[in-house]
C-alpha cells in the first residue's frame, strides 16, 4: 500500500512539474512579444532585409560662369551676381558688356556660358541651339544735357534730331545751341530699340559721337552741351535728365498700360538648357524673390509685367 502510494505521489508530483514548465515557457513568450527590449537610446540594428532610407544631402554649387553683352542689363546682372556668389562662395560670375550683338555671338559660339541681349536673337542664331530666358524689362529714355531746357519731345522730332535734319534745339523749343548726338555702336541693343521705336526703321544721322557703352553714353551726355543720347534708365542720374515722349513719362505704370514705349525685354541666352550654376545662377534671378524685389531696386521692371 504504501509502494502504491509512494508511486502516486511520484507521478503526480511529475505532472504538476511539467505544468508549471509549460507554463513557464507559455509566459516567457508572451513578454517577449509584447515588450521590446530596452535599449538605452541606442538604435536597434538595422534589418539586413530592409531598405534604409538616407538624408537628402544638399547639393553645392560650384564653377565659373561668362556672361557678355548688353551693358543696359549689366546693372542688374552684376548686382544679382554679386549676391549670388555671396551665397555660394564656390561660385565665380564675371559678367561683361560689349553690347547685345557681342552677347549674342560669344554664346553662339561658346565664348561665353550667358549672352545678355536686349533685343531677340536674329534668325542667323536660328540653327545656334539657344535658349532664351526673359529675365526683366528694362524702360528706356531718351536722355539730354541739363543746360537743354525742353522736357519733352514727340516721336517725329526725335526723328528729326536722329537722323540729322534737326540741328538746333532752338528748332524744338529749346535754347539757340548745336545738337551733339551720342550714339551707341551698330552691335547695340539700344541702339536696334531706338532705331525701332523711335526712327521706324529709319538710319541715324553719322554725325555726333559714339560710345561703347550705357555708362559712357551716360558719362558723355552729361558733360557734353547740348548733347541728346538714350539709356536704360538705372543710369539716369546727375548731370543728365530724361525727356517725356510723346507726353507721357518712363514708369511702371505707363510701361504696363501701353503709355510709354520706349523699353526692351532683356534676354539671357544660354547655348542649349542652362546647366550647374549657370543654371543655379539664372533660376536665382527669375526667382520669386529677386523678380518681386530686387527687379524694382535696380530700376528694371519684373520679367511676367506685361504678362499680368
Amino acid at each position: 500500500m504504501l509502494k502504491q502510494l509512494s508511486k502516486k505521489s511520484l507521478n503526480v508530483a511529475m505532472i504538476m512539474v511539467l505544468s508549471v514548465g509549460v507554463l513557464a515557457a507559455c509566459g516567457q513568450k508572451t513578454d517577449t512579444a509584447q515588450t521590446p527590449a530596452p535599449n538605452n537610446g541606442a538604435a536597434a540594428p538595422a534589418d539586413k532585409g530592409a531598405a534604409t532610407t538616407q538624408p537628402a544631402k544638399s547639393e553645392t554649387i560650384e564653377g565659373t560662369v561668362t556672361a557678355s553683352g548688353s551693358s543696359a542689363l549689366l546693372p542688374l546682372v552684376k548686382a544679382a551676381a554679386d549676391e549670388f556668389m555671396k551665397n555660394n562662395p564656390k561660385v565665380t560670375i564675371n559678367p561683361t558688356a560689349g553690347g547685345s550683338g557681342k552677347g549674342l555671338k560669344d554664346v553662339a559660339d561658346g565664348t561665353s556660358n550667358i549672352g545678355n541681349s536686349d533685343i531677340e536673337a536674329g534668325d542667323e542664331y536660328k540653327d545656334k541651339g539657344l535658349v532664351d530666358h526673359v529675365v526683366a524689362i528694362a524702360p528706356f529714355a531718351l536722355i539730354v544735357n541739363k543746360d537743354v531746357t525742353i522736357d519733352n519731345l514727340t516721336k517725329a522730332q526725335a526723328t528729326d534730331i536722329f537722323t540729322g535734319k534737326i540741328k538746333n534745339w532752338k528748332e524744338v523749343g529749346g535754347p539757340d545751341k548745336n545738337i551733339v548726338i551720342v550714339h551707341r555702336p551698330d552691335s547695340s541693343g539700344s541702339r536696334a530699340l531706338v532705331k525701332k521705336i523711335v526712327l521706324g526703321g529709319q538710319e541715324f544721322t553719322k554725325d555726333g559721337v559714339t560710345q561703347e557703352s550705357s555708362g559712357a553714353m551716360a558719362t558723355t551726355v552729361g558733360q557734353t552741351p547740348g548733347a541728346i543720347g538714350y539709356v536704360d534708365t538705372p543710369y539716369v542720374k546727375d548731370p543728365i535728365k530724361a525727356l517725356k515722349f510723346e507726353g507721357v513719362e518712363f514708369s511702371k505704370d505707363n510701361i504696363k498700360g501701353g503709355k510709354y514705349p520706349l523699353y526692351g525685354i532683356e534676354h539671357m541666352y544660354t547655348k542649349g538648357e542652362a546647366t550647374g550654376a549657370t543654371k543655379a545662377f539664372i533660376d536665382y534671378i527669375m526667382s520669386p524673390e529677386f523678380q518681386s524685389k530686387k527687379v524694382e531696386e535696380l530700376k528694371f521692371l519684373p520679367a511676367d509685367l506685361l504678362k499680368k
